[in-house]
């Protein structure tokens, strides 16, 4: 688009915004009619450990998407010379799962519980056996029924809860509503119905009787809408909470929020069957749209939906680049201290590309980026750790190999049971996020590790942000009949095929024997995560 029709998309209000709530990052991105993206802003924030709970606050939240779309206002007028006043559409996304509990006065009860915490492991296991389906522990299910088994006192008083994208969609338009894809990161859901799965509920209500619930679970849990759906307009008052300074105008309409897994399949164009992408950032998960629903439950794989409903095959893993950011910024940290500082974009290609030199199978270096437990692989909590004998080759190469494998490990254990057990097959791969921005590193180990072709297409940068854009242009601009599919496939992709890298034999060996090694040294990791807990 060119700068006059950009600044006439921004002035008569033919936009879509779309602002997601990360784990590091809170990031909004403003598209016009032809879905490219006309300004963006962000504001970086962290999560914090609260008395064992990792947690935002709700001030966090309300200033940290403040800041976010106040740096996307800014933007906009540096770029066109107009305020940002009128916006078409908008879409809301965030870190899937976790649990915010309100009573009926809209009072949070207990800090908001985010996917990152693993304390919910007999909950979610007890939940599993009785619905014959896997519950992940991040899921709101598995926390609100933790709560139940330990008592806590908050559940005498609860009305309602909620996730983090369903949250914030309810400050900006007084509905307490989900798309249909964050739906399942709260409980299973009947694709056929397009809602919660009634017999499920039936079973936990069973289950919950005279534990302290005032309500049935259906009443507890937001309604659930499928993407192209009205999700009310943004009021008055969602406007001034967004945009304290007046000029942001109420009345756009507002699709279903979805969660940042629903937000990558639709910024990857991975919502048919058959296609499946893999987001690599603080967390790392891989989906699979299936043609129907695994032929039994997994505990290391999480069935969820599309934004439309469709069901998927999630292998979703706490920590990716956590441990291997740490370290980029240590070496970042000796250079200036030699005196050469680097900008942050050149040292992570600079360390990023050094892998490609390296031995396939990093030279027997081992490393575990746990931060948090990892349910994929049995562990409950984490520490990060480094391994190598007197024999391996320890070079930079190797080191930064390593780092990436292990960001790659834990998905891969995962995805060989779709990959062995359930004789997945994938017609595309896309990738997307961090791992990802330096070309062709992160894209190619990622093929290697998988044994899969991985594609990244030219707007793989813009990440879940964009994907909400497009579900809120999406509900805006909708034609009769029209599906998901057909209007990411028609309208908004078209021919951008991406680049794809095919997987390469040497990289395939190397990361196999890897991961052996790294299998081995599961019981060490173990025993270090209980040394970090001072067990």
């Amino acid at each position: 688009m060119d700068p006059v029709s950009a600044k006439a998309a921004v002035v008569n209000g033919k936009t879509a915004l779309g602002i997601e709530l990360g784990s590091t990052r809170i990031k909004a991105v403003l598209i016009g009619e032809d879905f490219a993206s006309l300004a963006s802003g962000a504001h970086d924030w962290e999560n914090t450990l609260l008395d064992g709970v990792w947690t935002y606050s709700l001030d966090e939240i309300h200033t940290g998407m403040q800041a976010c779309f106040a740096a996307l206002a800014r933007d906009v007028t540096e770029k066109y010379g107009v305020p940002l006043q009128k916006i078409g559409a908008v879409g809301v996304s965030a870190m899937m799962h976790g649990y915010l509990a309100f009573d009926q006065a809209g009072k949070l009860l207990v800090p908001f519980r985010t996917w990152r915490n693993t304390f919910t492991e007999r909950a979610a296991s007890e939940l599993s056996a009785l619905f014959d389906f896997n519950i992940p522990q991040r899921w709101s299910v598995a926390h609100l029924y933790h709560a139940l088994l330990e008592k806590e006192p908050h559940i005498a008083s609860l009305d309602h809860i909620d996730t983090l994208a369903g949250y914030v969609h309810e400050c900006l338009t007084g509905e307490r509503v989900v798309g249909i894809g964050e739906a399942s990161g709260m409980f299973p859901i009947d694709s056929e119905t397009g809602d919660y799965e009634r017999s499920m509920l039936e079973k936990f209500d069973e289950r919950a009787r005279g534990m302290g619930l005032s309500k049935p679970l259906h009443a507890l849990l937001p309604q659930v809408l499928s993407a192209g759906e009205a999700a009310g307009r943004l009021t008055e008052s969602g406007a001034r909470w967004l945009d304290p300074t007046g000029d942001l105008q109420a009345g756009a309409l507002c699709c279903p929020p979805e969660g940042d897994a629903g937000t990558g399949m639709v910024a990857t164009n991975s919502v048919s069957v058959g296609t499946g992408n893999v987001s690599a950032g603080t967390s790392i998960f891989a989906m699979a749209v299936l043609p129907h629903a695994l032929s039994r439950a997994y505990t290391e794989i999480d069935m969820v939906t599309t934004p439309a409903g469709k069901p998927v095959a999630m292998v979703h893993c706490n920590t990716c680049t956590s441990d291997l950011d740490a370290w980029v910024r240590l070496f970042g940290e000796v250079l200036s201290t030699a005196g050469t500082d680097l900008p942050k974009s050149k040292l992570y290609d600079m360390l990023y590309q050094s892998a490609l030199q390296a031995d396939a199978d990093c030279g027997g270096l081992v490393n575990f980026n746990y931060f948090a437990g990892e349910p994929v692989t049995g562990l409950d909590s984490g520490c990060p750790m480094f391994l190598r004998s007197a024999g391996d080759r320890l070079k930079l190469g190797n080191f930064m190999r390593a780092q990436i494998y292990s960001a790659l490990a834990t998905l891969r254990i995962g995805m060989d049971i779709l990959f062995d057990k359930e004789n997945l097959t994938l017609t595309r791969l896309c990738g997307h996020g961090g791992l990802f921005k330096t070309p062709e590193v992160g894209q190619k180990l990622l093929a290697g590790a998988l044994h899969t072709p991985v594609t990244v297409l030219s707007t793989a940068g813009e990440g879940g942000a964009w994907g909400a854009a497009l579900l809120a242009a999406f509900a805006m601009q909708k034609q009769a009949g029209e599906t998901l599919e057909e209007f990411l496939q028609n309208r908004v992709f078209g021919g951008n095929a991406g680049s794809t890298l095919q997987p390469d034999a040497r990289d395939e060996a190397g990361f196999n024997k890897f991961l052996k090694s790294y299998k081995a040294a599961l019981p060490v990791e173990k025993a270090a995560a209980a040394w970090a807990q001072g067990e």
